[in-house]
């Protein structure tokens, strides 16, 4: 029974940590039996909070959507680095951060504020030479990744407990969050990898009108009582 709405829907999720893009994009899928689903970017696995999903005639918006601007909410970890930049991989450094000021936080983060040159993490999607780089990272080999220019129209410190730093941030479309944690870390001369993650906000998407995926798993059990009692109430009528 397919419960795909004729003209495809656009479902806000709010997804669960450990869970892939990937995963939420098959739960609806398998639920809705439709035959195109997307995303409109991906979260890693480690990352919770808005990814947007568009099925059927829907998914022509996706690219769009993709483009719009983002807003995320975190905590950093200062003191150490890891492979990856966030939890991924383990600590492969620590550092001594106890002469690191809440001042100097701020003035670091101000750096990193407006247009900006990013280097994407050796641990990403992104191809090189034909490859996936994060397949060349597991493997050891390195890439040399071009920097890209980003725009962070907002990036606020919302409290600081050391090593700790806890963060919100307005980002353009390609910003690694993964990799503004390496450059706060090496700007304060200390490291720091990305502890926590949750998009909050796509373009005009919120995080707030998202479904839970036990909401999903009820609106479309819903859809498919509605159905079969619009079916039976058809066959009782001829």
């Amino acid at each position: 029974m397919n419960l795909e709405s004729p003209e495809g829907e656009v479902l806000l999720i709010n997804k669960p940590l450990t869970w892939t893009s990937f995963d939420v994009v098959n739960k609806v899928r398998w639920l809705s039996k439709a035959k195109k689903v997307g995303h409109a970017g991906t979260l890693d696995p480690l990352a919770t909070g808005l990814l947007i999903l568009c099925s059927g005639k829907k998914t022509k918006t996706i690219e769009q959507i993709q483009s719009d601007e983002k807003e995320y909410t975190g905590t950093f970890y200062l003191g150490a680095t890891t492979p990856s930049f966030d939890l991924e991989t383990e600590i492969d450094q620590q550092f001594d951060i106890s002469h690191i000021t809440e001042e100097a936080i701020r003035n670091t983060f101000k750096k990193f504020t407006g247009e900006i040159q990013q280097i994407p993490p050796m641990h990403s999607a992104i191809k090189q030479g034909g490859k996936r780089a994060y397949v060349s990272a597991r493997k050891g080999e390195s890439l040399e990744l071009p920097p890209r220019s980003l725009t962070i129209p907002e990036f606020e410190l919302v409290g600081c407990e050391l090593p700790l730093v806890h963060f919100r941030v307005v980002c353009s479309k390609g910003t690694y969050i993964r990799a503004l944690a390496r450059d706060i870390g090496q700007d304060l001369g200390v490291g720091a990898y990305l502890q926590a993650l949750c998009r909050t906000r796509i373009g005009n998407y919120l995080l707030k009108d998202a479904f839970t995926i036990e909401d999903v798993i009820k609106h479309y059990q819903l859809k498919k009582e509605k159905l079969k009692e619009s079916e039976n109430e058809s066959t009782n009528n001829q």
